[in-house]
């Protein structure tokens, strides 16, 4: 009778699932969170670089016709065909280098060069791919109506590799985000998410919120790959609006 006449006290009271019970203390965990924002930062540095050298490369490839152009391009490539400890060695024996010259040290920094390398290589294939499809008429009729370089980059050649620069992003960002082995050889101290989950894997009291943690980073990774691939099956949209600028204008 007391424990019908008080339910907070009675032993048949409704209590939260396992995995409500390990999700919310995933939640809870601040080390995860703040292992994840480290992630997140070094996902959006590495693609900001991967963005401003692999659209630039994709450029002076496309561009310029001249001897070596095919070697450039297979260099380019190479970071991306290479094992990730072959890379994560390499890099970890150049920091090491530059710590005994410059004073270099690892960081978050280490961890976004590291990551750049290849990304670069997803943002330039995509760029590239996207720069061979676009026919040159349009920057030529861009220029015959008087357009200078800046606008014919703007109303032209940007509109038509925007999405191919958007999914070499969304891509560059999810390859960054759950990286793990290039991550240890240059992070140091530094911890992400992927290497957060891979220090508490072995650790039998945190694996199932290893394994809720490792769910979520599925989920977040599994988006940009999917955001990437329906933008580069959209074809109209922001190239006709660059084919707009340049149409020839009605005689009076």
């Amino acid at each position: 009778w007391p424990a019908a006449l008080h339910p907070a006290r009675s032993p048949c009271r409704a209590r939260p699932g396992p995995a409500a019970r390990w999700c919310g203390a995933a939640l809870n965990n601040q080390e995860g969170r703040a292992d994840l924002l480290t992630a997140a930062r070094a996902g959006l540095g590495a693609t900001t670089i991967a963005l401003l050298l692999g659209s630039r490369a994709a450029f002076a490839v496309r561009r310029f016709r001249c001897v070596g152009r095919e070697t450039v391009s297979f260099f380019l490539i190479l970071p991306l065909a290479l094992p990730g400890i072959v890379t994560g060695m390499a890099l970890n024996s150049t920091i090491n280098l530059g710590g005994q010259l410059i004073g270099l040290s690892f960081s978050l920094w280490t961890i976004i060069i590291g990551h750049a390398t290849f990304c670069v290589v997803v943002v330039y294939n995509n760029v590239i791919a996207r720069l061979r499809r676009t026919s040159t008429s349009l920057v030529e009729a861009s220029q015959d109506l008087g357009a200078d370089g800046l606008q014919t980059f703007r109303y032209v050649i940007f509109p038509s590799i925007a999405t191919a620069l958007m999914a070499g992003g969304l891509l560059a960002f999810a390859l960054s985000f759950d990286e793990i082995i290039v991550t240890n050889f240059t992070s140091g101290t530094e911890i992400t998410l992927p290497k957060w989950i891979f220090n508490n894997l072995r650790l039998p009291n945190q694996r199932p919120v290893v394994n809720v943690v490792a769910t979520v980073l599925l989920i977040l990774s599994f988006l940009p790959v999917y955001l990437a691939q329906r933008l580069t099956q959209e074809s109209g949209g922001l190239t006709g609006a660059g084919r707009a600028v340049v149409a020839p204008q009605p005689t009076e």
